[in-house]
């Protein structure tokens, strides 16, 4: 079933064998030995033949970069490799190989018709990224599992499928099994599946195939919310206010804030955070607003720049055409005048005259560029004008910042004085405290001693 090793030495793709290879393909006439003898430059290279060579290992086809179409089979490869900077490969065929995994087509993203047939693979998978791909050639191979088939369906282009020579062609229900879930399939081992066939599949597999749609439809429904949030938090990033729009920013403060949760627990304090997690969260919605429509307003700012820029480019270039065009004209009519003067000082003076019109029409189109520049070199001051924003804006933050830190430190202090008042307080509230209780059961007891005392006598 497959190619095993033969007498030849396994021999690895280097420069020669690619030399070799180019040259033998190139054109044979003149053209081909000129191109020999200069050298064909990889790059320039759109197909190339490497079949039958005992090539074990794929390698240096990095220079390759323009490739389309791309012939690898009957070689003695095992594994799919070296191919990432093929990215304009249109056709691949790896058929009558040894290779056991599909790998390394992640880049191929330009890939229509692969050809694999022949090789030792038992599982389809690892072709995600082949959105283009029409064909597909998977014939005598080791796919076993029925499931394979349903892997296959992400796979929109797809109309050619061979899958004869494996396992699972030998199952009763094969043909129809694949007609009812690859229904978008035209030709299936090389023979063209008739409209019977697929009414007759879509019956059979109709339950099933409900269901697997249902379940698709769910999942292309979850994909497609995830990539409308991506592309909204990619919108709310160019507003500069991503996760301002609740209580993210609030969350993460608190997140690793140990000493901030133990103080929840006292009393009072979580209903204190409530509260204030609210009025935060209010600000930064507000912020976050505010960034959006800022958004809206710089981009339409920007477009109307860009669209001034285009119309002062454009009646520049017309201008400068205006002008080409009048000198052309006098200049096709000096040239005839010059041709039928027979007199040399006259021409002589006619071509000094054309010199100088040459030399004023370079003034002129340098003047129109020399205008355009002038124009846009007025936002080069845009630089003054940051800096001088930048400069205040930093004095108002200063201001802002010492502001805060007297505001800070004010309160600091009276928290301080305050919490050393109320302990000082409590210090001489204690004191007296004791000193009334002692005085008190001092006095108790010494009426308790004189009752005793008064006892006695009597």
């Amino acid at each position: 079933m497959n190619r095993l090793y033969n007498s030849m030495e396994p021999r690895v793709m280097d420069d020669d064998m690619l030399k070799l290879a180019v040259g033998d393909q190139g054109p044979q006439e003149e053209a081909g030995q000129l191109a020999k003898q200069e050298g064909i430059l990889f790059k320039d290279v759109l197909s190339l033949q490497l079949d039958f060579r005992n090539i074990l290992r794929i390698d240096n086809l990095w220079q390759f970069e323009n490739l389309r179409k791309l012939q690898l089979n009957n070689n003695i490869i095992e594994k799919i490799e070296g191919l990432e900077n093929l990215t304009h490969l249109v056709w691949l065929d790896l058929s009558f190989n040894n290779i056991e995994t599909i790998e390394g087509l992640d880049t191929l993203v330009n890939l229509e018709d692969l050809s694999l047939f022949n090789n030792r693979i038992s599982k389809i998978d690892s072709l995600d990224t082949l959105v283009k791909l029409q064909v597909l050639s998977l014939g005598n191979n080791r796919i076993d599992n029925m499931m394979n088939i349903i892997y296959l369906r992400r796979f929109k282009c797809l109309r050619t499928l061979s899958l004869s020579g494996n396992p699972i062609s030998e199952a009763e229900d094969y043909k129809m099994f694949i007609c009812a879930y690859l229904a978008d399939l035209v030709y299936l081992d090389f023979r063209r599946i008739d409209d019977h066939t697929k009414e007759l599949a879509e019956a059979k597999h109709q339950y099933s195939i409900d269901e697997l749609k249902h379940r698709e439809n769910l999942m292309q429904a979850r994909l497609e919310e995830e990539q409308a949030q991506r592309e909204e938090l990619e919108k709310h990033k160019t507003a500069f206010v991503e996760h301002l729009n609740g209580s993210f920013l609030f969350d993460s403060m608190y997140a690793e804030d140990s000493e901030g949760n133990k103080l929840s627990y006292l009393p009072g304090v979580s209903e204190l955070l409530e509260t204030y997690k609210d009025k935060f969260v209010i600000i930064c919605v507000n912020i976050f607003e505010y960034g959006l429509k800022q958004q809206e307003k710089r981009k339409t700012e920007l477009d109307t720049f860009s669209e001034c820029v285009h119309e002062a480019i454009q009646e520049n270039q017309e201008q400068g055409k205006r002008k080409i065009a009048r000198f052309e004209e006098k200049h096709l009519s000096s040239l005839s005048a010059i041709r039928e003067e027979s007199e040399l000082p006259n021409i002589e003076k006619m071509i000094l005259e054309c010199s100088a019109d040459i030399s004023e029409l370079f003034d002129a189109l340098m003047m129109l560029e020399m205008q355009l520049v002038e124009q846009l070199e007025l936002f080069v001051d845009k630089d003054t004008i940051v800096n001088a924003v930048g400069a205040s804006h930093d004095i108002h933050l200063l201001k802002i910042d010492n502001r805060e830190d007297e505001l800070v430190t004010r309160i600091n202090s009276w928290c301080t004085r305050l919490v050393d008042k109320i302990h000082k307080d409590e210090i001489m509230r204690n004191r007296r405290r004791v000193k009334e209780i002692n005085q008190y059961i001092d006095h108790m007891q010494s009426e308790l001693d004189n009752l005793e005392c008064g006892d006695i006598l009597d």
